[in-house]
């Protein structure tokens, strides 16, 4: 069910019953255009179709209404055109099955969505690469487990996000292509009442490729990858989108989403900043990921087909793309406009008195002669003073060390807690990433 408040025009049309309708009626007409060329109805009958039905509005509450009656939604149409188009309406839908028309109307409303979608995904990109390049060389403390590890940069941070996202492209480009597919190929996909000639013409004219092999229904598998595609965009999204939640954190604060002069945080109180738009899309993504069990269950059909999957499409269809077209732009805009502390991130770097170059000592005391199993007990044995609250000063704990003292001199020392060595390979990971440093 489409909720207003996530939602936006573009998505929610193609999902409208007008546009449905509309689709309906072009691929009936494009079918009728194929058939009076193949010499099976009457020429002047498809240009009747096309000429009464091409800006007619369908009345969808006059088809809800037939259909109440007849039990049967492409009846229903069918009788509603042939009240606009006339006698020769007798010529519509001829060979053809409910399906042919579902089907293609479906992967048509799919094709239309991802190519929303993909838009979104641009956008998305854009504002990546823009703010991944403009903190490129900020430098921020790595956390594994939630611990401070070493540093990076917040630069490298996007960029991961940017690499991950263009695959998500990459991604939809190749399931959009799966189910851009037509089938126009009768009762049990035989075309026994339907020439293949038909089916090769609607496809090219709706912008489809044709299907090689239906069996009524076009084969679900191709909408399992769709939704399953859909699915791990939206468990992107949440990766960013908790990124931006514990970095806005009150004991952290390295960065933030925009928050206006009049915006609000709390009802009750008024310091709140809260990390509410990250915590939407997390929410959202959940939903879009529910929505690729059930297009997998739809694979498994009873022989050449039945209708259990037509109820799940009729609600994922519409949920999952105009869900994920609401976050995708939501988290764009929020990337966009993300409030990013510098100070912040060095602050929290220096927090455990440099215990962030613990790696490097270990190295430099294993590249002295001393065994790593030794070297890691002496870096250890400090770091945990410092861990511990005892002393903030890592390296001069080192250099008090007479152990380690013996193996590296005060210099030598102090030349492993240069934080700009974590950062000498930033330009071959972002030439990897976009192309250029």
């Amino acid at each position: 069910m489409t909720i207003a408040r996530y939602s936006r025009p573009e998505m929610v049309a193609i999902w409208s019953p007008e546009t449905k309708f509309r689709i309906w009626f072009e691929i009936e007409a494009h079918a009728a255009d194929a058939m009076a060329e193949l010499g099976v109805i009457p020429k002047e009958a498809a240009k009747t179709i096309w000429a009464k039905g091409k800006d007619a509005k369908f009345d969808v509450a006059r088809i809800d209404a037939i259909e109440a009656e007849v039990k049967h939604d492409v009846i229903a149409f069918l009788t509603h055109v042939s009240e606009i188009v006339g006698p020769e309406a007798r010529y519509m839908h001829s060979g053809m099955t409910s399906s042919d028309v579902l089907d293609t109307c479906f992967n048509v409303q799919l094709v239309r969505s991802a190519d929303i979608l993909l838009a979104d995904l641009d956008a998305l990109l854009t504002a990546l690469k823009r703010r991944a390049f403009e903190h490129k060389m900020t430098p921020t403390v790595g956390r594994s487990h939630g611990i401070h590890a070493e540093p990076t940069t917040f630069g490298l941070k996007l960029a991961q996000a940017y690499a991950e996202f263009a695959r998500n492209r990459e991604r939809l480009v190749a399931a959009r292509k799966e189910v851009a597919t037509c089938a126009i190929s009768g009762a049990v996909g035989t075309f026994a009442q339907v020439d293949p000639r038909v089916e090769e013409h609607v496809a090219k004219a709706m912008g489809l490729s044709v299907e090689p092999i239906s069996t009524q229904v076009i084969p679900r598998d191709r909408h399992a990858m769709y939704f399953a595609t859909l699915g791990v965009i939206a468990s992107s999204i949440e990766r960013l989108a908790i990124e931006v939640r514990h970095l806005q954190r009150t004991e952290v604060l390295e960065a933030e989403e925009f928050f206006s002069e009049k915006q609000k945080g709390s009802s009750a109180m008024p310091h709140k900043r809260n990390p509410v738009l990250s915590e939407n899309v997390t929410g959202l993504a959940r939903m879009v990921r529910s929505y690729a069990l059930p297009a997998m269950e739809n694979v498994a059909l009873w022989h050449e087909r039945d209708i259990s999957h037509s109820s799940v499409e009729r609600m994922i269809g519409p949920d999952a793309t105009i869900t994920l077209d609401f976050a995708l732009a939501r988290l764009a805009g929020l990337v966009d406009k993300w409030l990013i502390y510098p100070q912040n991130m060095m602050k929290n770097l220096d927090k455990l008195g440099g215990l962030i170059h613990s790696q490097r000592v270990l190295i430099a005391l294993t590249k002295a002669g001393v065994a790593r199993e030794d070297a890691y007990r002496l870096v250890q044995r400090n770091a945990m003073k410092v861990w511990s609250g005892e002393s903030n000063d890592f390296l001069g704990l080192l250099k008090a060390d007479p152990e380690v003292h013996a193996k590296l001199s005060d210099s030598e020392l102090e030349a492993n807690f240069d934080l700009a060595h974590h950062f000498s390979h930033v330009d071959t990971i972002f030439k990897r990433v976009f192309g250029t440093a």
